[in-house]
């Protein structure tokens, strides 16, 4: 079987057969292992006993004899290693061998006499002929204990490993092919060969050309039904992803789609059988098409469920009140208890809040947000007659709940409130790499619900939130709607706030500032379209200095020397910059920072390499994905705290490490790992946001042209906490501030609008909200003789000799999901 599904010729590989006599490595979350193998033969020139083998496999078991097939590689550090890309167990193929292997004590019960009639019955394909139907044992007069053993054993020898040895062969690494069994188990192979674009929606890091080049292998034609769906569920996902959106139109899909299939295989496609593919993803439910806009079906679903949750949040229960209890008497013993006063705005914000089912809280850097949230909490508590000390809720839930979208936003809020606060990744009991937008999340419990930086939530993440919040729990949303919007799909928070269906309160006023600061108003200003007279003067908090992309560099390097020779630490200081390649791209700045600030010395030698970076102890690192099992989050920074080597005394992985101490625990990577890592001295404006940091050093220039943008520009700005050092050119800035993004293409607004208003949604009378202990209960009516019809354009070709074209559908003659007049929003929801 192995052989079959290979995709090159083992034989002209470099092999080596050899048994195994031990497992120095073998990472748990994928089936990368480092293996020490006694040699017996080898097709190229070693001459040792043993060699290091490293690669993909399945279930290895030390004294079992391999086959491996792969190259000889020189490792920097290990020397010489035999670097494995398929390997297969090293069956006997003689009669004898076959009977001794058969009758060893890996098959308990069988003995040689047993072995004997095997193999005199079946032959020396035995193993495969058992395999593949265990019946051939039947006329062989065993019971049925040894019928089950034998094939139990051969199955656990075999099953897996041929899996494994199938994805090696078709070129997947060890972490994608981990994924690939992890999702289909048993039936892998069988999916891969029946249909390998299957991958592209069920795997992240698979996409289409990986799984084209397999198909192609296998024989699919050029215009197979299944290739044009795969390339166009990948160009919709792709526009979603890239630009933000949550709908495209017909025009760019079917131009992208097309591009895409021919590019991959450099075949022309006729552009006709894309709009016929395109129309049966629509009737397969996966896509959907509304008036001139096609969304995937997860993204059209999220939209109206967060709608419908949002109204069942809000309209279901009984206004708050507090009877006997006076709103403006309660608000003055918190100032007298914190030693503040509340401006007029802040008290009403207060009010609106302790009194709506769900609020939401905008406002710009220094207008009291924070203070607000404090307010809130506290009056919160006393007002329900609830005490918020931790300790006492040791076996129920606390009644408050405080979260952001990356953990160090949720420091801040925990530092802030003193209260705790997690991701909402955690709080939902998500990993992070879920693929499934409807995966299945704890249900939330408390009386309070209070989400900070809500601009950086996307609408696949705030739809899983808001439907694990019970109709009890009072929901506060709290973020900067001039912010850069999520890296996912949708501008969630943008748009719960212009739909004006909910209560809202925009801070305006400005209160955290004192008489020297000037970083606040340059933001608002940035806000409001224009850059201050002042911009190119030095003030006490902020300076700027001129300079071109190639001199950015050398800038920023004499900024950073200075600050440490005055006292400011790695942690303190902060390059951001909008790009990561180029003169003054994120690559370069951080290896140029890191050379000061964590220079190589004679006492400070210890260093390792991956990916054309070098990591130090001392060296600042960004987390890349969410980690919730050791709690560490994409965004988060840490710092390196201890590295081992492979040949340091004590290390038993026998692999090279690196400890990275987060501000919330310690977590050690092996080399495996370190993709999950990358130098943090400077980082993306994006991977900033939710952070605070002392000194922030700014670069702008017209390198960045595409990504000079207002609200890219206003939430760097916002990140400095003290000083800001602005490089650059000055008109890079400016054109940065008069460049007002475009908004996403999001259809959110008018779900709301359309929900909360009464108006009769679609699919309203086919589904069912039941209490949230119950969760969604769909139900589809058995009376589909008057179906609510989706509003989509009539065509208005001919009838007669009527045929589907590109041509037609960009144009918008003709809906692209034609022959869905009959079918509601809310089927496709149910299936």
């Amino acid at each position: 079987m192995a052989e079959e599904l290979a995709l090159f010729d083992e034989d002209e590989k470099p092999n080596i057969v050899g048994k195994v006599s031990a497992i120095f490595f073998q990472n748990a979350t994928n089936f990368f292992k480092v293996l020490l193998v006694k040699v017996t033969e080898a097709n190229f020139d070693w001459h040792e006993d043993e060699i290091v083998v490293t690669g993909s496999f399945g279930e290895i078991k030390e004294e079992e004899t391999y086959q491996f097939f792969g190259k000889l590689v020189t490792h920097p550090k290990y020397g010489q290693q035999f670097q494995a890309e398929n390997y297969q167990l090293n069956k006997p193929t003689t009669k004898e061998g076959l009977i001794a292997y058969l009758s060893s004590d890996h098959f308990a019960g069988i003995g040689k006499k047993t072995a004997e009639k095997i193999v005199t019955t079946l032959g020396t394909d035995a193993i495969n002929k058992i395999l593949q139907d265990s019946s051939v044992l039947t006329p062989l007069g065993l019971n049925q204990k040894k019928i089950t053993a034998l094939v139990t054993e051969l199955s656990e020898n075999n099953g897996m490993d041929q899996i494994i040895i199938g994805l090696n062969g078709y070129g997947f690494g060890s972490q994608l092919a981990y994924s690939i069994y992890e999702r289909y188990q048993q039936d892998t192979l069988k999916i891969i060969t029946e249909n390998p674009y299957q991958l592209v929606a069920d795997i992240a890091g698979i996409g289409f050309k990986k799984a084209d080049n397999i198909a192609a292998k296998q024989g699919f034609a050029a215009d197979a039904p299944e290739r044009i769906q795969a390339a166009i569920l990948q160009e919709i996902t792709e526009l979603a992803q890239t630009n933000g959106d949550t709908y495209t139109t017909a025009e760019p899909l079917l131009t992208a789609s097309l591009r895409l299939l021919e590019e991959s295989r450099h075949q022309s496609i006729d552009p006709e059988a894309i709009a016929q593919q395109l129309v049966e993803l629509a009737n397969q439910g996966k896509i959907v098409g509304e008036e001139n806009r096609i969304y995937l079906k997860s993204l059209y679903n999220a939209e109206w469920q967060i709608a419908e949750h949002l109204l069942k949040l809000e309209k279901k229960q009984d206004p708050i009140s507090y009877p006997g209890r006076d709103l403006d008497k309660e608000i003055r013993r918190i100032e007298k208890l914190f030693g503040i006063q509340y401006g007029d705005s802040q008290i009403a914000t207060i009010k609106k809040a302790l009194t709506n089912r769900v609020f939401l809280l905008t406002g710009g850097p220094g207008t009291g947000k924070t203070t607000i949230i404090n307010a809130i909490v506290t009056l919160f508590g006393e007002l329900n007659g609830l005490s918020l000390d931790q300790a006492d809720y040791k076996d129920k839930p606390f009644p408050v709940l405080l979260a952001a979208p990356t953990g160090r936003a949720a420091k801040r809020m925990s530092e802030t409130t003193d209260l705790p606060a997690s991701t909402i990744h955690r709080l939902l009991g998500l990993n992070g790499r879920e693929t499934n937008p409807d995966v299945a999340t704890k249900d939330l419990e408390g009386g309070l619900l209070i989400i900070d930086e809500m601009s950086m939530v996307d609408t696949y993440l705030f739809r899983l939130l808001i439907h694990a919040v019970p109709s009890t729990m009072q929901v506060i949303l709290v973020g900067d709607k001039d912010q850069l919007p999520s890296v996912g799909p949708g501008q969630v928070f943008y748009d719960l706030l212009t739909s004006g269906v909910l209560p809202a309160n925009e801070l305006t006023e400005i209160y955290r500032q004192d008489d020297q600061s000037s970083i606040i108003p340059l933001a608002h200003a940035i806000k409001e379209g224009k850059l201050p007279t002042d911009f190119s003067e030095n003030k006490v908090d902020r300076s700027f200095i001129a300079c071109n992309a190639y001199q950015v560099d050398s800038v920023i390097s004499q900024v950073v020397t200075r600050a440490k020779t005055k006292g400011f630490t790695t942690k303190d200081i902060q390059v951001l910059a909008p790009m990561y390649r180029g003169a003054a791209g994120i690559n370069k700045l951080n290896i140029d920072v890191q050379k000061i600030l964590n220079p190589i010395t004679k006492n400070h030698k210890k260093e390792v390499s991956f990916r054309d970076q070098t990591f130090r102890i001392g060296d600042k690192v960004l987390h890349l994905v969410n980690s919730p099992e050791q709690n560490v989050f994409n965004g988060d920074i840490g710092e390196v705290v201890s590295i081992q080597y492979a040949k340091d005394k004590g290390n038993e992985d026998k692999t090279d490490k690196m400890t990275i101490q987060f501000d919330a625990t310690e977590v050690t990577y092996g080399r495996n790992d370190w993709s999950k890592l990358t130098l943090a001295f400077c980082t993306s404006i994006h991977k900033a946001q939710g952070s605070e940091f002392t000194m922030v050093i700014l670069p702008m220039v017209h390198q960045y042209q595409r990504m000079l943008q207002r609200n890219l520009l206003y939430t760097a700005v916002t990140r400095a906490e003290k000083l800001l050092i602005l490089v650059g050119e000055k008109q890079a800035f400016l054109d940065s501030v008069a460049h007002e993004s475009i908004n996403r293409k999001t259809t959110l607004a008018k779900r709301l609008e359309v929900t909360f208003e009464g108006t009769e949604v679609p699919y309203a009378k086919a589904d069912l909200i039941k209490d949230h202990s119950t969760d969604y209960q769909h139900e589809v009516p058995t009376d589909q003789s008057e179906p609510v019809k989706a509003k989509l354009p009539q065509a208005k070709a001919p009838e007669t000799d009527y045929h589907l074209t590109p041509q037609l559908v960009a144009s918008g003659q003709i809906d692209p999901m034609i022959g869905m007049n009959d079918v509601t929003p809310q089927m496709f929801m149910n299936n």
